[in-house]
């Protein structure tokens, strides 16, 4: 019996929203992710953070798993399971800190830049690929309510909201202010190339001849979406040829997978057995118990800690050196992870 997860209400966002319509579409689970977690790497100090825990490389499959399971829920959770969620991130991230070999600084992976960034290369990746492989380009209207959604979603991490690009072309801006900061280390380079072997590394719960099938597919998709000058920072190479085979090739597998739920469900449920359930209500169109949404604010003033994660990362500043809690993890730690919220669930 698969575990359904039933919603209280609609959380952040309507049924309707034009983020829940991109983030469901399949192009999500099986490239928008890749595409995200290896171009987040040309941040040195994400990619301090990721080495330094070692978790890409030790436990690849849970690492992926929770960072679907987070976003998941933050688009298709209740409310008090979104804000839950991100305040147990907020104590994951609070561990994750320290000296960066490549810039003589420091990461730290609550810091609001840092926490905008993963934010903004998950955000846009999701889109991009949908328009790549799925249905196209949102119309205008669709895309600045997508981008709106998008600071709606910023709140519920140590992000300032204010700093969240609202349009395409600010969206742009963003990553071109950005292009100056991007580097790739030998770390960022090596973990790019194992998360793109993600049919070998990660989704290991795939049945192994789909895997051997799809792997190369999946490889060269996601590298299809790269801007050409972002290619040899990462380590990669692939002809305009190669693009466009792969993505006529992708697209109307991922219109088949779009159209049956069933299909769909079931390879959320290997690629991200904790993240994919989340969407599992959704994607069959079983509507939530009520058609409450939520702000970010009314949510947490009811269900979480009343501090905004912007406060509760001041607080973990301030307490550095004296609580135990907030001491860095060692390199390629089996510390037990706190689980994300998830809705109540009952077997369907």
């Amino acid at each position: 019996m698969a575990t359904e997860f039933i919603r209280p209400d609609e959380g952040l966002f309507a049924p309707d929203s034009v983020a829940r319509r991109v983030w469901s579409y399949p192009t999500s689970a099986l490239l928008g992710f890749i595409r995200a977690v290896t171009i987040e790497h040309l941040d040195p100090d994400l990619t301090a953070a990721v080495d330094a825990s070692g978790q890409v490389l030790s436990r690849p499959a849970l690492r992926y798993d929770r960072t679907v399971q987070y976003f998941a829920t933050v688009l298709f959770g209740d409310a008090e399971s979104v804000i839950r969620s991100s305040d147990i991130l907020m104590k994951v991230h609070a561990r994750a800190h320290g000296p960066n070999p490549v810039t003589g600084g420091r990461f730290d992976s609550n810091d609001p830049g840092s926490q905008l960034w993963i934010h903004m290369t998950a955000w846009h990746s999701i889109l991009y690929v949908y328009e790549v492989f799925g249905p196209g380009r949102l119309s205008r209207s669709d895309e600045n309510e997508y981008w709106r959604e998008c600071a709606v979603a910023a709140a519920v991490q140590p992000i300032h909201v204010e700093d969240v690009p609202r349009t395409r072309g600010e969206v742009q801006k963003y990553f071109d202010d950005w292009r100056d900061r991007l580097a790739a280390s030998e770390a960022a380079v090596h973990n790019v190339d194992f998360i793109l072997a993600g049919m070998r590394t990660i989704f290991t719960a795939l049945p192994a001849p789909m895997r051997w099938a799809l792997g190369p597919v999946i490889r060269s998709g996601v590298i299809a979406t790269y801007p050409r000058w972002m290619r040899p920072m990462l380590g990669v190479r692939q002809s305009r040829i190669t693009d466009a085979v792969v993505t006529a090739v992708i697209r109307p597998g991922m219109a088949v997978l779009s159209r049956s739920p069933r299909a769909q469900l079931w390879f959320l449920q290997r690629v991200a057995p904790r993240g994919g359930p989340v969407l599992g209500g959704y994607i069959r169109g079983i509507p939530a118990e009520t058609t409450s949404v939520y702000s970010p604010e009314s949510a947490r003033k009811k269900f979480g800690d009343p501090r905004t994660p912007l406060e509760q990362y001041s607080d973990q500043l301030a307490a550095r050196g004296a609580d135990e809690s907030l001491t860095p993890y060692r390199h390629k730690h089996h510390d037990a992870l706190p689980e994300f919220a998830s809705p109540a669930s009952r077997a369907g």
